[in-house]
Parts: C-alpha cells; sequence; structure tokens
C-alpha cells in the first residue's frame, strides 16, 4: 500500500515538474522573442506614448488647466500608462499565438502531454510581462513631464496585471478563431482603440452628459483605467470594489473561454 502511494506521489511529482518546465519554456521564449526584436515591440509605444505627453499633456493640458484637482498632464498619466499596456498585452499574443498557427507548429503542443492550461499560460505570461515591460517604460517617461507619488502600488500593481491578463486572454482567444492576418487586425481597429478612447482616458466621467455616462459606464476599459487612477493619484470615479469585480470576471469568463477553445481545437488542428 506505502509502495502504491509513493509511486504516485513520484508521478505526480514527475507530471508537475513537466508542466513546469513546458510553461518555463513557453514564457521564455516569448520573453526572448519580445527582447529580441525590442526595436518593434518596446520602441514604438514609448516613442508614441512620449508624443502623447508632449501634445496633449504639455500643448493642450496647459489650456485644460486642472481636472479631478489635479494637473491635466497627471490626470492622464494612468490613462496612457494602462493604454499602452492592454494594446500591447493584446497585440503580442494576439500575433505570437497566430504565427504559431500559421507556421503548423501550435499542433505539436496540442499533441504533446503538455495540458491546455500551460499552453494558455505560457503565451498569456509572455504577453503580460510585454504589457509590464511597456507600462513601466511609459511611466517613467512621465516623470520627465510630472510628479507621481503612488498613493496605493498594491491598487497600482493589481489593476495593470489585470488589465494586461484580461487583454491577453482576449487576444488568444482572437488568434485561436482568426482564419487569416487580417482577422487579428480587425479587433484592435474597430473595438479595442474606440474603447480604449472612449474609456476615460483622456477626460472624466464627471464631464459627461447623462446619456453619455451610461455609454462610459458600458466600457469595461473605463473601469480598469479608472481602478488604475486610484492606484496612481488616489482618485477615481467609480467604485473601486466594482471595477475588481468586473475585472475577476472577465479573467474567468474568458479564461474558460480560451481553455475551451483550445479543448476543441477547431482552427487549431488540421
Amino acid at each position: 500500500m506505502n509502495t502504491e502511494v509513493m509511486t504516485q506521489t513520484q508521478t505526480e511529482t514527475t507530471i508537475a515538474q513537466r508542466n513546469w518546465i513546458a510553461l518555463r519554456t513557453i514564457v521564455r521564449r516569448e520573453v526572448m522573442r519580445i527582447l529580441r526584436i525590442w526595436g518593434q515591440t518596446l520602441v514604438p509605444p514609448a516613442i508614441t506614448m512620449t508624443l502623447y505627453f508632449l501634445i496633449f499633456g504639455g500643448l493642450i493640458g496647459s489650456r485644460v488647466g486642472q481636472m479631478g484637482g489635479y494637473t491635466y498632464m497627471q490626470f492622464i498619466v494612468p490613462g496612457l500608462v494602462m493604454m499602452s499596456v492592454i494594446q500591447n498585452s493584446y497585440g503580442n499574443i494576439s500575433s505570437s499565438f497566430f504565427g504559431a498557427k500559421f507556421g503548423r507548429h501550435i499542433e505539436e503542443m496540442l499533441v504533446s502531454p503538455m495540458p491546455n492550461w500551460v499552453i494558455l499560460g505560457g503565451y498569456v505570461a509572455g504577453a503580460v510581462l510585454r504589457g509590464l515591460m511597456v507600462g513601466a517604460i511609459v511611466l517613467c517617461i512621465s516623470l520627465f513631464f510630472t510628479r507621481l507619488h503612488v498613493p496605493h502600488p498594491l491598487v497600482t500593481l493589481t489593476t495593470v496585471i489585470l488589465g494586461a491578463t484580461i487583454f491577453s486572454l482576449a487576444g488568444f482567444i482572437n488568434a485561436a478563431l482568426a482564419k487569416k492576418f487580417d482577422d487579428i487586425a480587425i479587433v484592435p481597429t474597430f473595438i479595442l482603440t474606440p474603447l480604449t478612447y472612449l474609456g476615460g482616458v483622456f477626460y472624466s466621467v464627471t464631464l459627461l452628459p447623462s446619456w453619455a455616462k451610461a455609454i462610459t459606464h458600458a466600457n469595461p476599459i473605463f473601469y480598469m483605467v479608472n481602478a488604475f487612477r486610484y492606484g496612481l493619484l488616489g482618485t477615481s470615479d467609480v467604485p473601486l470594489w466594482i471595477a475588481y469585480a468586473l475585472m475577476l470576471l472577465f479573467v474567468v469568463v474568458m479564461t474558460w473561454i480560451a481553455l475551451y477553445l483550445l479543448k476543441r481545437g477547431s482552427g487549431l488542428r488540421t
């Protein structure tokens, strides 16, 4: 009896070690890809956000004045950081996973003993890391234009991780369903970009008429931006618990959808 228990324990340990090695390998490959082409993955968002700081925060912000008790430059920093995290997390995993589909080497992972959650976790972790790297770069750039005190560092960190995770999962689902390269460009262009710009990045919802407030409150990015703004500045247009509840709900639902697509293999296997 003891021998059987020991054998089962050893088997479970071996499986856990194998899964950990597989997860670490996927994450390392994704990170190395990001760093290898850093001129395409890290530099462009830094340049773009610098222009946003110069034009919106510097030139236009000086005419806008204060918003929510802060200078306009301070007000837009959380939104621009979160916008860069969202866009890069989404873009990284959608292009990387669809590239694996296009190159047919995703099939090798699907037929291997590797569990689906390891495949999903590896790609999502790589995308989240890119989002965090870009977000850190943009946050450092913002310090050349304004001062930040970060009153709630834990809220800041958890919000940015949850936001990056949500849009990494969204990018994974998009890549899993896409049949051609054009399909992975439709969502960022026609859905992600409008939601980001209308998610309270450049303005406070208190300035909007009632009908526009109702539409804005239906935008999930609005809650992420405001939760992150609370972490950096200590102010938010929505209760923090609602933002966290919504983000956690999105993580659970989209994880289930992504794992279901992997299990079904539709569009992934020939």
